[in-house]
């Protein structure tokens, strides 16, 4: 397999222009599956040594994203070999991935919620910008993207509500609280005073223009760090915290599938496993015999 192997690295390197790191974590992979074949020729690898070779790898307690990694790097393998006339039947074909489990979302607790928002602003133009895009974001669980795209004819003060449009430029109409409309209201008349008045953009930036992502991520890390929270927080996490919450207080998953703009309930499902832990937590703490 020697022969085979340089080959396949040289074809990453040289044809495919693969990075460094990528070559590395490769040449690591194919040495252990040598290793796992001992003297069997690479011609005669089927979908059952592929088999006991993720078995060898649950062993060796590799993370699931390490076999998938490795995984990946044998059907490259395999498909290059293939490609090369070295083999005629390709043994990859039959194998399944690994399923990775999905990251919980971060989200914040209410007191920490609290912490974040119920810090007085300054009463300058930033400090009450700032102060109103964290209200909104997390009055309505919005998508980063979704906030910096808000035009000031999106809101409707009287009714509360507020126009999103989402991804595919879907269109979804969202109850917005008091207390992230009174943010946006002073932070609008101190907008005023600025020459902002006509500009059509709901959240500027000190040029006039439409405020960026990337500068909403400072905004929420930097007022994060001021506000003395342990934990990163960014603009996500207090869309996590919105929809966690809202299941916390009785909210049914369908209503917060809507709220959120998924697609799919299977994408909001994951917030149940939030409350659980929540709820999990609790039990242990309090059950005499958890």
């Amino acid at each position: 397999m020697f022969k085979e192997k340089e080959k396949f690295l040289r074809y990453l390197k040289i044809e495919k222009e693969v990075s460094f790191y990528t070559i590395k974590s490769y040449t690591e992979d194919l040495i252990i599956f040598q290793e796992f074949l001992g003297t069997k020729d690479i011609k005669s690898v089927n979908h059952l040594d592929l088999r006991r070779f993720i078995a060898y790898l649950r062993t060796r307690s590799d993370s699931k994203r390490t076999i998938s990694r490795r995984l990946s790097c044998l059907r490259s393998f395999f498909k290059f070999l293939m490609r090369e006339g070295y083999i005629k039947k390709n043994p990859c074909l039959s194998i399944s991935g690994v399923k990775l489990d999905k990251p919980l979302p971060k989200f914040l607790s209410y007191s920490e919620v609290s912490q974040l928002l119920d810090i007085s602003p300054k009463p300058n133009y930033f400090s009450l910008r700032d102060q109103a895009i964290m209200e909104t974001m997390y009055s309505t669980g919005i998508r980063v993207s979704e906030l910096v795209n808000l035009n000031f004819q999106d809101l409707d003060f009287i009714s509360q509500l507020v126009k999103v449009y989402g991804k595919g430029k879907k269109e979804r109409i969202l109850p917005i609280g008091g207390k992230a409309l009174r943010a946006v209201k002073i932070y609008l008349e101190i907008r005023k005073t600025l020459g902002y008045g006509n500009k059509s953009a709901l959240f500027l930036n000190k040029f006039g223009s439409r405020i960026t992502e990337r500068s909403i991520n400072r905004i929420i890390k930097k007022h994060a760090l001021i506000a003395g929270l342990k934990i990163d927080v960014s603009p996500h996490t207090l869309r996590h915290s919105f929809a966690t919450h809202l299941l916390d207080r009785g909210a049914d998953l369908r209503s917060v599938q809507e709220l959120l703009g998924h697609a799919s309930l299977s994408t909001t499902q994951i917030y149940t496993h939030l409350t659980l832990e929540g709820l999990k937590r609790i039990y242990e703490k309090t059950h005499p015999r958890a």
